[in-house]
Formats: structure tokens, C-alpha cells, sequence
């Protein structure tokens, strides 16, 4: 998929920023190369790879052995934490109206 000048055009603007006509051609090329360079990595063969679960996985074995188990080791603290709190709704802060 290239991007064309009018593509360019169109982010910049969504992005509002003010893009000359000579900085759209440069930046239509910088994208189109990065967009070239995504398609160049879908069409690797990636079957049989299983996806990591962290990246340090791909070199060190012991990775979940060092990562805590994921439990909970805090009480709820809530009702003490919202004591205090002017207004209170279904364990929640009730807070004024900000905005018209």
C-alpha cells in the first residue's frame, strides 16, 4: 500500500501539522519506506513460531521462574480509604460536576 501525496496531505492535516508541498514529498517517501518495510515483515513465514510472552524468553529459559505469580497480596482497603470522602456511591467517589 504507497501512500501518494494526497494521503500525506490528509494526515498531516489530521495531525495539524503544516506541512510544505517540498516536506509532503519527503515525508511520502519516509512513509512509503516504513509501509514497504512492514509488508517485508507480514510476508515472513512465521508457522510453526509461537508467540513469546516475554522477549527475554527468546534467549533465557527461566524467565517465569524470575516474574511473581500473579495473586492478590493487599486487603481491600476501600471502605477505609472512602471514610473520609464527602460522597460515596456503590464504592465509587462522588465528585462535582466539572464541565457545562
Amino acid at each position: 500500500m504507497a501512500l501518494d501525496l494526497s494521503d500525506v496531505d490528509r494526515i498531516a492535516k489530521l495531525a495539524q501539522l503544516d506541512v510544505s508541498g517540498a516536506q509532503i514529498q519527503k515525508t511520502a517517501g519516509q512513509l512509503n519506506r516504513i509501509l514497504d518495510l512492514v509488508e517485508q515483515l507480514r510476508s515472513a513465514d512465521t508457522t510453526g513460531v509461537e508467540p513469546l510472552a516475554h522477549p527475554i524468553s527468546a534467549f533465557e529459559d527461566d524467565v517465569a521462574l524470575r516474574l511473581r505469580p500473579d495473586a492478590v497480596t493487599e486487603q481491600d482497603h476501600r471502605a477505609e480509604y472512602q471514610a473520609p470522602a464527602p460522597a460515596v456511591e456503590d464504592g465509587l467517589f462522588l465528585v462535582p460536576k466539572v464541565i457545562e
